[in-house]
């Protein structure tokens, strides 16, 4: 398949369903201040369909160790997507793969260049706005970079069109209310990210 597509921000069974029966690549598991916010419990529950056939992320922002490793226990992550900053306050298992936030307009400085993978995000999770994809484009060429920020059906295409990149991130682009996933926009934007990456020939 072409392009890596993940829906965030899971809350009840249909929405799971939705994502598995769509095809994506990865689903989202938001354990920061949101109206998406799910304890590990509920999230390990929501996962259980979704093990070993779609990646299973927790997302996070800012978060005490005392979370992360609440999440690490008993949700069993896949992945930890945080703000890149955040890295560096946490103690991780070495075996954790991370995706780590960059944002629309804040500065970033690296030594070394980029980190061989990044989701670059609008300036604020989950509210819909979108991220600059002209900078987005830039980092795409030198990194593996998964596009998240407005997202939906209407402007996905687009965007792979004018980012071209690794991968596609959507949550509220994807929601019939603010924290309930559409079964309905989850198919329409997974086909329509997958008709552009292949049309863009991005494998």
């Amino acid at each position: 398949m072409s392009g890596w597509i993940k829906i965030c921000g899971m809350t009840d069974e249909a929405a799971v369903a939705a994502a598995l029966a769509a095809g994506v690549d990865a689903i989202g598991f938001v354990f920061a201040p949101s109206v998406r916010q799910v304890t590990p419990e509920r999230a390990a529950e929501l996962a259980a369909p979704a093990r070993h056939r779609v990646q299973c992320i927790a997302v996070t922002r800012h978060p005490d160790q005392s979370l992360v490793d609440e999440v690490i226990r008993v949700f069993r992550p896949d992945v930890l997507q945080t703000d890149i900053a955040d890295f560096d306050q946490l103690k991780l298992p070495d075996t954790l793969p991370r995706l780590p936030v960059l944002r629309s307009g804040t500065e970033h400085s690296f030594c070394g260049g980029l980190p061989m993978r990044v989701l670059f995000e609008g300036p604020h999770s989950g509210t819909g706005q979108l991220s600059d994809w002209q900078e987005a484009a830039r980092m795409a060429q030198s990194t593996r970079l998964t596009l998240a920020g407005g997202l939906s059906p209407a402007n996905v295409a687009a965007a792979i069109r004018a980012v071209r990149p690794f991968g596609v991130d959507t949550s509220s682009g994807v929601e019939a209310e603010p924290g309930v996933k559409s079964t309905s926009k989850i198919a329409e934007f997974t086909a329509a990210a997958r008709a552009a990456f292949s049309e863009a020939g991005i494998v």
